[in-house]
């Protein structure tokens, strides 16, 4: 009888975890994420998007403006496709701009890119899938774009890649976490 006892309560318990999984999915998407939060996310989960790449969006209603710089025109159709299939946006509004083919410019991100990362203080900004410091090289002025952990950080990225032989000039627009600009 233990047994007979035993097998029903998880018989019952199994069958509430049951019909209670359908309304605890509910709950889950009855409250999606915000447009912007689900925009950013398409954007990093696009496969070729790298380091030398810069995307950036402004949400206005139900309109996306996608904007920044790519080194594939691949990317920027696809960023355009991805946010459009998105549910609340109606219009999406692509101003990326495809960097020119330039083999100088291939040389330069990848010299700058060696710089920053292959420099032992700023190595811990090489980690992850798609790290923080983005190097955008147009026609051999270098834009530094991402976010650090401090002004330090932020100088040291910009005094290596300054001293990148070939360089014309370099935008230093990397942001320190937690700060905001005035």
């Amino acid at each position: 009888m233990k047994k007979r006892g035993l097998q029903w309560v998880l018989t019952t318990a199994m069958a509430g975890v049951l019909f209670a999984a359908p309304a605890m999915v509910q709950a889950s998407t009855a409250f999606p994420k915000p447009l912007t939060e689900q925009v950013r996310h398409e954007l990093v989960m696009l496969p070729y998007y790298t380091i030398f790449d810069n995307l950036t969006f402004q949400v206005d209603g139900s309109t996306v403006t996608l904007m920044g710089q790519v080194t594939d025109p691949v990317l920027k159709s696809d960023a355009g496709h991805v946010v459009a299939h998105l549910p609340g946006v109606e219009q999406v509004v692509n101003k990326i701009d495809v960097l020119p083919l330039s083999p100088m410019d291939n040389q330069l991100r990848w010299a700058t890119y060696r710089a920053i990362y292959g420099f032992g203080p700023l190595q811990r900004y090489a980690l992850g899938a798609l790290p923080s410091i983005h190097i955008i090289v147009d026609n051999g002025h270098v834009t530094l774009e991402g976010v650090v952990a401090n002004a330090g950080d932020r100088d040291m990225a910009n005094l290596r890649a300054n001293g990148v032989p070939g360089v014309f000039s370099v935008q230093n627009n990397l942001k320190v976490e937690g700060h905001t600009e005035s």
